[in-house]
């Protein structure tokens, strides 16, 4: 039996903030709410619950960039500290709000594509 959707990338639906079943429709009814379903093909997304799953990825990604450029930065020229308070605040930023959608979009389509569910005790049906 085929699907009537094509396959749709998660990575790829996900990153750009598409439907993670028809890649078509949006996922985010403003930037960081989600849609309650897809305008093309009907997806209810009341399965989606990112949870702290893309602030925490955001953190240690953003943090890494911008600790690891401030080390570079103190070390090779020894700036003071409000060269690194107007280096690093705006990268902190746009790196944190840069990513902050695209992770989610990512999480919540994964989340479709492998069928997650919230956790259940042994023996609890479905």
């Amino acid at each position: 039996m085929q699907s009537e959707h094509p396959a749709v990338s998660p990575y790829r639906a996900g990153l750009r903030g598409r439907c993670p079943r028809c890649g078509e429709g949006r996922l985010f009814a403003g930037y960081l709410d989600l849609a309650p379903r897809c305008e093309r093909c009907g997806l209810d997304y009341s399965f989606a619950d990112a949870g702290d799953g893309p602030a925490v990825f955001v953190i240690l990604i953003a943090g890494f960039a911008v600790v690891g450029a401030a080390l570079v930065v103190e070390m090779l020229w020894r700036p003071s500290y409000l060269v690194h308070a107007a280096l690093w605040l705006p990268l902190l930023l746009i790196l944190v709000f840069g990513l902050l959608r695209p992770l989610k979009g990512l999480l919540v389509t994964l989340q479709y594509y492998h069928k997650a569910q919230e956790g259940r005790p042994d023996g609890d049906p479905q």
